[in-house]
């Protein structure tokens, strides 16, 4: 058999490597249309920040490695453009010398990745993205002129929070460019307020609701009237599928734009399978096409594609997009879907904010996260969570990505046995702590309030009531509440009118025992979730989201 693959980084090369090992006898060919294959993508921005200091180490193979030792015939600088499915054949041209020449396939595996999207309405400006070595190369190539490098960079998601700490970390002076009024869309905006506070403590120049206009020479016109010093831009406003090779061989593209495949990673032509950033996955909350570029799905559903071929096909499980990053020491991590998502779908949900520490608060270096759950109002499923904090939100994201991918309740993180020693977590766990509060919810326990329906719910008649103690009051609280701390509710209860209260603590867990007394000595009460903290971070984000929300 001759199988041909299309693209030699990430779900190309799993798919290539993975089919040696089951097919010995198999004639495997890998185009890749840039001068690299197999290389470490992720870790593209931290040689630039020098954190990884030797090029070589993002080099994980070369062709002649892969022939060596998976007998692979890996041809770079060659690009696919063309593919005859009738005649079962595919087009291909070397970069480097345009030459042309036809090879026949029995199986072909489409693994093109996806494209950068562009962040500047003015095509003339010379912007880099961060998504290859020769992008690294460039970009290092320019630091290393500059004596005092200033540096743009478009787009506050993944790609562009690493590529900020790195180039902070390489001594440049960075403005971020988000075109819309929050920075990490993954993230709710309450859950953002931290990212963007940690950015401007280290000197980043975020500038909101703007874009790239123009430039000339070493600066860039902005869509807020300045001009700001630039001697390098780098463009992280996203990526979309790279499915041209796939419409133009007429096979189906699914719904989100990603190329269609279906369990196995076949496409709508049983020849031929996709892989990677380009192909559509079956998103685990809905059920629908999205997509989701992360290496490792990309990873994993190459070596299902080499099952497939090798005819021990399984089908792949939907996707439930969890992602980290880290910038400035401060991590954040997402999985599923968020409040926003939620809201444009109409679905309804509960949400449980929580404030943990990230082991036992008396055991030294305790580091505190803020932790917001998803949930399905109907059915208790986890529909998506968002943490972030230091040391310990890689751990707890995880949990709950295996907890969806395993369908359990939120009610249900009550129950799992977590490993536990002072030094690294609590004997209630922050992820039973969200379970414990999931099933307040789901019981009825605990009725509770986001923070921006706190506005609207005062307007209505509701009195708020802060039971923190005096001095955590006078350091700070919400304008217009009433304080009456929890030691002192009970002896307090004439004091409180009549009328719907609304309870508050520093992160909700005071309130909800002061909601419980309220409750059952006769007062309508719900509990401000996630307490002064979570209404204090949603205040500095944009109204545009508080009102998108509401």
């Amino acid at each position: 058999m001759k199988i041909i693959i299309v693209g030699g980084v990430a779900g190309g090369m799993s798919a290539a490597t993975r089919l040696r090992r089951l097919d010995e006898s198999a004639e495997i060919i890998v185009f890749e249309r840039g001068h690299y294959v197999s290389f470490a993508n992720c870790g593209l921005p931290y040689f630039v920040g020098g954190v990884i200091r030797n090029r070589d180490e993002l080099l994980l193979q070369t062709p002649e490695s892969l022939e060596a030792r998976f007998a692979l015939d890996v041809r770079i600088d060659t690009e696919v453009v063309e593919i005859d499915r009738a005649a079962q054949t595919v087009s291909v041209r070397n970069v480097l010398t345009d030459e042309e020449s036809v090879e026949h396939y029995d199986r072909l595996v489409l693994a093109a990745g996806a494209s950068a999207r562009s962040g500047t309405s003015d095509s003339t400006i010379p912007t880099h993205t961060l998504r290859t070595v020769d992008d690294v190369d460039h970009i290092t190539a320019v630091l290393a002129q500059a004596d005092a490098a200033s540096a743009v960079v478009i787009g506050g998601g993944f790609i562009g929070l690493e590529a900020i700490e790195n180039l902070v970390l390489r001594g440049v002076q960075v403005t971020l460019v988000q075109r819309g009024p929050q920075i990490f869309t993954p993230l709710d905006p309450e859950m953002a307020a931290p990212v963007l506070d940690r950015l401007r403590e280290r000197g980043v120049d975020v500038r909101l609701n703007t874009t790239v206009t123009g430039g000339s020479g070493n600066s860039v016109e902005l869509s807020d009237g300045t001009t700001v010093s630039a001697d390098l831009v780098i463009d992280a406003s996203g990526v979309r599928p790279d499915v041209t090779l796939a419409e133009r061989a007429g096979l189906r593209i699914g719904e989100s734009g990603g190329i269609w495949v279906d369990g196995t990673q076949a496409t709508s032509d049983p020849l031929i399978f996709a892989v990677g950033d380009g192909v559509e996955k079956t998103d685990a909350v809905s059920g629908s096409g999205t997509l989701v570029t992360m290496a490792g799905l990309a990873n994993r559903h190459g070596r299902s594609v080499a099952d497939s071929i090798a005819g021990t096909p399984e089908q792949a499980a939907p996707a439930v997009g969890a992602g980290i990053v880290g910038i400035f020491g401060l991590t954040v991590a997402t999985v599923g879907w968020n409040e926003k998502r939620l809201v444009a779908a109409s679905r309804a949900h509960r949400i449980a904010h929580t404030h943990p520490a990230n082991h036992a608060g008396y055991f030294p270096g305790a580091e505190g996260m803020s932790i917001k759950l998803l949930i399905d109002a109907s059915t208790d499923a986890i529909l998506g969570a968002q943490i972030v904090g230091g040391e310990g939100v890689d751990k707890r994201i995880d949990v709950i990505a295996v907890a969806m991918a395993a369908g359990l309740s939120a009610s249900a993180l009550t129950r799992l046995e977590l490993a536990y020693a002072p030094q690294y977590a609590s004997a209630k766990d922050p992820i039973n702590q969200l379970g414990y509060v999931a099933s307040n919810l789901a019981q009825g326990t605990s009725m509770t309030l986001q923070w921006h329906e706190l506005a609207e719910a005062r307007a209505a008649g509701a009195v708020l009531v802060d039971v923190r103690s005096a001095g955590e009051f006078a350091a700070g609280s919400i304008p217009g509440a009433l304080n009456v701390s929890l030691e002192d509710l009970r002896e307090r209860l004439d004091d409180l009118p009549k009328v719907p209260l609304i309870v508050h603590c520093q992160v909700g867990q005071r309130g909800h025992t002061a909601a419980r007394i309220l409750t059952q000595h006769g007062f309508d009460v719900r509990n401000l979730d996630g307490g002064y903290r979570t209404w204090l971070a949603g205040t500095v984000t944009s109204p545009i989201l508080e009102r998108a929300l509401a």
